[in-house]
């Protein structure tokens, strides 16, 4: 009798834990009640932008019911949901899309309107949808979410669909360009209709991936490597038994971060010809510079005169300005790529703590190196008058 007990417990705990699993994906957005007291067969957690979707489709005559929810809305941004109906360009899923866009207004009652997108450089006009799209209407609720409802008039052989959800500012009664952080490029995915499954895209990884070697690339190479070099050359050189194994250390580094740096540009290369429309100036100019800069150079190495030729002196000169003017644009043009990429903190954090390591290294051995050349200088100084003084007394 204690066996089957426990056997009837186990298996309640079995089938809770089940239907737990089974409906963890519609909890959030199931329990949701309309202030319509609309209904929907069917809802999603989006997985990103904290957005909803609820539905109801009929396959038999492609109408689809829909509610798009959208909470964290403030009143100066606007958020939109869209239809892609190119499956094939989930890489790319803005062109092309037909999206419904809304935003609040003073009114109280918020802006809504249907708005085709054909680049990633076309604004959120208004304009006519390729589907027939019907009902449209929309709410602003507690100053917080908001609700785009609508009826769409989908091809029967329709099942799955590619949605794309946004949000972004507004600027002078205009909808404004959205971000370019992680969770506003990962929102987008295919959504099968009838059964509620959906999916990411996966380009939004992938972009992040190809980002995040972008970044760790150019800090290793332009933000590290190529300062500690230079620190080799400034500091190492001054004591005689370094030489010539400070100007070989020195070298290796620059010539290392070169080559680092020169993946890094390629990858920016790349992430820029695969997000098109997508283009940050600032840091694009800077990292074209830092290429143009670090090349010349390396080729200046191979120009290097002796030490004993007239234009020494100014290839010194030439050298040394190039070489400060890459460090400082290098770290400026890192934090720029802090901005864009947004990574967790600590990366920020652990690279403002690796420069200000740099600086107060440099301001010590700065400190020290000119100690003992002042001391050098000193000691070698002859000590003519004690000379001179025997001399004219002979």
């Amino acid at each position: 009798m204690a066996s089957t007990v426990r056997l009837a417990v186990a298996f309640s705990v079995l089938l809770s834990l089940f239907s737990q699993s089974s409906y963890a994906q519609t909890t959030a957005c199931g329990n949701y009640k309309f202030t319509s007291n609309r209904i929907f067969t069917t809802c999603s957690d989006l997985p990103h932008l904290n957005s909803f979707l609820h539905w109801t489709f009929d396959q038999s005559t492609g109408k689809l019911q829909m509610a798009y929810r959208h909470t964290g809305v403030s009143a100066s941004s606007w958020v939109a949901w869209a239809i892609n109906p190119d499956l094939k360009s989930a890489s790319s899923a803005m062109p092309g899309a037909q999206s419904l866009v809304a935003w609040p207004q003073s009114s109280g009652t918020p802006k809504v309107y249907m708005s085709p997108i054909q680049s990633y450089s076309t604004k959120l006009a208004e304009g006519k949808l390729t589907y027939e799209v019907t009902d449209l209407k929309a709410e602003y609720l507690n100053n917080d979410e908001m609700i785009i409802f609508a009826t769409w008039a989908l091809p029967t052989n329709f099942t799955t669909i590619l949605q794309v959800w946004q949000e972004g500012p507004v600027s002078s009664g205009a909808p404004g360009i959205h971000s370019t952080a992680a969770a506003n490029l990962k929102a987008k995915g295919t959504l099968d209709l009838l059964s509620g499954q959906t999916a990411s895209t996966g380009s939004g990884s992938s972009n992040t991936r190809k980002k995040n070697i972008h970044g760790v690339l150019n800090v290793m190479s332009w933000g590290i490597l190529l300062p500690f070099g230079a620190m080799v050359a400034r500091y190492l050189k001054v004591f005689k038994s370094a030489d010539p194994a400070w100007f070989y250390l020195h070298a290796a580094c620059q010539t290392s971060a070169y080559a680092i740096g020169v993946a890094g540009w390629a990858t920016g290369l790349k992430l820029g010809s695969d997000s098109a429309g997508i283009q940050y100036d600032t840091h694009r100019n800077i990292g074209i510079t830092l290429f143009a800069l670090g090349t010349l150079q390396v080729f200046a190495l191979l120009l290097r005169p002796n030490k004993d030729h007239k234009f020494r002196f100014y290839w010194n000169m030439y050298h040394h300005a190039t070489g400060y003017a890459v460090i400082i644009l290098s770290i400026v043009n890192i934090f720029e790529g802090f901005d864009i990429l947004k990574p967790n903190k600590n990366w920020k954090n652990a690279y403002i703590g690796l420069i200000i390591a740099f600086a107060v290294q440099a301001a010590l051995l700065e400190a020290y190196t000119w100690y003992v050349v002042l001391k050098r200088k000193k000691s070698e100084k002859p000590t003519h008058a004690a000379n001179g003084v025997n001399s004219y007394g002979a």
